[in-house]
């Protein structure tokens, strides 16, 4: 596994968070603007992707955004249980926390915070 590689493309506005090399990535998208790179055969991340990344890093006067994981509603039962499997352990959980919204108690949506701290840590 590599040192965890941050590298930013400006005029797309998108950082890569890469943790092995893999040219064959699967993405698997939490939302429409993060993706996890997945080598599917060893079931492993080996790449997050953060689109329009100055938009999600980009805190509120109370903290920190979250976004709906709405990429999870087009996936297959199969590929949501790996996608959040994989979302809860290191290495997207260094860079992502994922929680629960209950709007009324009744409806639950996952949604996802960015860990800015660490990812300004990282690119450092």
């Amino acid at each position: 596994m590599l040192e965890h590689v941050l590298s930013y493309d400006e005029p797309s506005d998108t950082l890569y968070v890469n943790f092995e090399r893999c040219p064959c990535a699967t993405y698997l998208g939490l939302s429409d603007q993060i993706l996890l790179g997945v080598d599917a055969e060893r079931r492993r991340v080996v790449r997050l992707m953060l689109q329009d990344f100055s938009v999600l890093a980009n805190r509120s006067e109370i903290g920190p955004r979250s976004f709906p994981m709405d990429g999870l509603d087009e996936m297959s039962p199969d590929l949501r249980k790996l996608a959040m499997q994989l979302a809860h352990s290191p290495p997207v959980s260094d860079y992502l926390t994922i929680s629960m919204y209950s709007p009324g108690g009744i409806e639950e949506t996952p949604i996802i915070t960015l860990n800015t701290d660490k990812l300004v840590a990282r690119a450092a």
